[in-house]
């Protein structure tokens, strides 16, 4: 397998998570997202979304974060990325979707640098945008994990899921912005929890070759 993907990217982040919890090993490329990289030719043939991450597996190109984790989960079903019961599986994928398709849309590069580019908007309004969606998304997360029963050690049950693999990425950039997380104990206690696990900590940002 080979995987193309950015130190700082949370989607690249998370297949990362996904790699090192399925025990898979893959040949790293780093996709320099400030640059030109993604608007090669050559990498817009992968994926002309020009996004990352592209997880290269044999015959299969394969884009889209979630969509990779759930060819993981599919290829090698130990561990499960997802619970066995309907319901349990839906509330973890409303979960991972609530960070994926929610939060971090919001605040990715290629949005806060449009508000640069196209609104004048300065660091200090870029930064009051990236910590009120932030805010917004984590704030209805712990109401979704905050003492409800399906809640343990992980964002569902004992066992790291779907749902904690974007859940950390997300932590980690709030982290790096200084968003304040007082008002999300379940989020950070969780976040606590994965990360005391190698498969978590050794996906870091910083952990990586690219990381600058």
């Amino acid at each position: 397998m080979q995987l193309y993907g950015a130190a700082r990217s949370s989607a690249a982040f998370r297949v990362r998570i996904g790699l090192n919890l399925k025990g898979i090993t893959a040949k790293q490329t780093a996709v320099n997202l400030r640059t030109g990289d993604r608007h090669a030719t050559r990498y817009r043939a992968l994926n002309p979304q020009g996004f990352v991450p592209i997880l290269v597996d044999g015959d299969a190109t394969l884009t889209q974060s979630l969509a990779i984790l759930d060819y993981l989960d599919e290829t090698h079903p130990k561990p499960p990325f997802l619970p066995a019961a309907p319901a349990e599986r839906a509330r973890v994928r409303a979960l991972a979707l609530a960070v994926a398709c929610d939060i971090h849309p919001l605040n990715n590069l290629r949005v806060l640098t449009h508000l640069e580019t196209a609104f004048g908007l300065g660091e200090a309004d870029r930064l009051a945008w990236y910590r009120h969606w932030i805010a917004e998304g984590l704030s209805a997360l712990e109401a979704m994990t905050g003492g409800h029963p399906a809640t343990g050690a992980f964002c569902h049950g004992d066992a790291p899921t779907m749902a904690d693999i974007c859940l950390v990425p997300q932590i980690v950039n709030a982290k790096r912005y200084d968003c304040p997380l007082d008002d999300y104990p379940t989020l950070t206690r969780i976040f606590d929890t994965c990360m005391r696990l190698p498969a978590f900590e050794n996906a870091r940002p910083e952990r990586q070759p690219d990381f600058a």
